[in-house]
């Protein structure tokens, strides 16, 4: 009888790609869960014997169904295949009963030697069926794991060097064009007022421009935990900007290039304002945007009013590089819709 296995992740790619991870030989029956809601309910159901778990999702979380499964004292063992790789979160998986992490992208050798550790990978079957295709991709379904393991990185880095844990949403990534961007950056509380720096990036076919959007109410919080005074006056809040910028934006794009084989270079970044509203600096910078995928991360920092926007423009001139970098991934019958 097939061992049944839950993979829950709420972005496709993730999912294919640990389907395509499983030894071919292993007798399972797979089913897949897109939030932590719909995977109790399938562990409910005898579908989750053992369980693949993401931790940041929609409806319910990973952390969440972690905390349900041990308080209900439900039968399955679960693997979490994450992103989010802060010595924090591995910690919390583990004291929430999570068997194995397994960081994303998953990599099959590490994904075996976990079954042959936890001796999970035990049924085996001579005739090794094809893998079905199901799940047909476009390029947006592969930017979001892309910008959800590049977001990762940067996240676990920040979190080393302040000693915080940092809480992590759910990547929005989407083709726009310039009004839609400048609406993007206008869902930013108008109220309040922020600071920005951009830092410009280009590769093997691949440009664009990272925007870090600074809410003026972290300054305090973030000047204590860099030991710099509090509050900080005006030149420590642009060495703020800097090295946290340093810090997001250059693992957030080494994390993308490690996906992508390729290697970016960057510019010196440079501050598009100060204690501004989202208006002011959308009419002083909007010329420099025109139709272009983007990225957009929103940090925070757990016990701490730290919040920044971590936003990630390609030039549409990268999205035929990026489309062939994924092709693998791409079902060619969407690839083109996103254009």
């Amino acid at each position: 009888m097939p061992f049944p296995v839950l993979i829950c992740d709420d972005f496709a790619l993730a999912r294919k790609q640990i389907v395509r991870s499983l030894p071919p030989q292993w007798d399972i029956d797979v089913t897949h869960a897109v939030n932590g809601l719909e995977a109790i309910e399938a562990i409910r159901q005898g579908k989750g014997a053992l369980v693949f778990l993401d931790l940041n999702m929609p409806v319910m979380n990973g952390f969440e169904v972690l905390e349900k499964i041990q308080s209900e004292k439900i039968v399955c063992q679960i693997i979490v295949v994450s992103a989010d790789i802060q010595i924090n979160a591995l910690m919390r998986v583990k004291a929430l009963g999570a068997l194995d992490f397994i960081q994303k992208p998953v990599n099959p050798e590490s994904l075996k030697h976990i079954l042959d550790e936890h001796n999970l990978f035990r049924v085996h079957r001579t005739h090794i069926p094809p893998l079905p295709d199901i799940f047909p991709l476009s390029l947006l379904d592969a930017c979001k794991e892309l910008a959800n393991v590049a977001m990762g990185r940067a996240a676990a880095l920040l979190s080393t060097l302040l000693d915080v844990f940092v809480i992590l949403p759910i990547p929005n990534v989407n083709t726009l064009e310039v009004s839609e961007l400048i609406m993007a950056l206008k869902s930013t509380d108008e109220q309040e007022s922020i600071s920005a720096l951009c830092q410009g990036f280009i590769g093997a076919g691949i440009a664009g421009e990272a925007l870090l959007l600074f809410h003026d109410s972290s300054f305090k919080d973030m000047a204590a935990l860099m030991d710099l005074p509090s509050p900080p006056d005006q030149h420590a809040e642009v060495e703020i900007m800097i090295d946290i910028g340093n810090v997001l934006i250059g693992a957030f794009l080494n994390g993308l290039s490690e996906q992508l084989d390729m290697t970016f270079s960057q510019n010196h970044p440079v501050i598009l304002g100060r204690h501004c509203n989202a208006n002011d600096l959308i009419q002083e910078n909007s010329d420099k945007w025109t139709r272009s995928l983007a990225m957009e991360i929103n940090y925070r920092i757990e016990h701490h009013d730290i919040q920044c926007d971590l936003l990630l423009v390609l030039t549409e001139d990268s999205l035929p590089t990026l489309t062939s970098k994924l092709a693998h991934f791409i079902d060619r019958n969407t690839a083109s819709h996103d254009k």
